[in-house]
């Protein structure tokens, strides 16, 4: 294990933290709180079909953060590598539409730290 890849490790963890306190705020946060947060009105997030779709992808973003931190505890070093190189790249692909499609926020909240962490662990 080299030093870069130290540093991925570190960093990959700190992605799987994110996604989970991303999940807690997409799926309890209060609705400013969201607004503020995904730039969006605050008379759209207050509606009950966007609560639901915003909980949802909660959801999806808390059992990935969960699964990159649990992985560490499965695979054999080499195997965990490929797996977070994996996860890491969906992060950077859903990131890149996001910040195209949502928010700009999200490129820099998380594709980029998805993306130095992809980078780190690939060397």
């Amino acid at each position: 294990m080299n030093t870069l890849q130290i540093i991925g490790i570190i960093i990959t963890f700190l992605v799987g933290i994110e996604h989970i306190g991303i999940a807690f705020l997409e799926i309890f946060g209060n609705s400013q709180l969201q607004a503020k947060s995904f730039d969006m009105d605050i008379k759209f997030i207050t509606q009950k079909p966007a609560k639901i779709s915003m909980a949802n992808q909660g959801i999806y973003n808390g059992l990935l953060g969960l699964l990159i931190i649990l992985v560490w505890f499965i695979f054999p070093f080499n195997w965990l590598l490929v797996v977070w190189q994996l996860l890491l790249g969906f992060i950077v692909i859903a990131g890149n539409f996001g910040g195209f499609t949502a928010t700009k926020k999200i490129f820099l909240v998380q594709m980029l730290p998805a993306l130095i962490a992809l980078i780190c662990l690939s060397f």
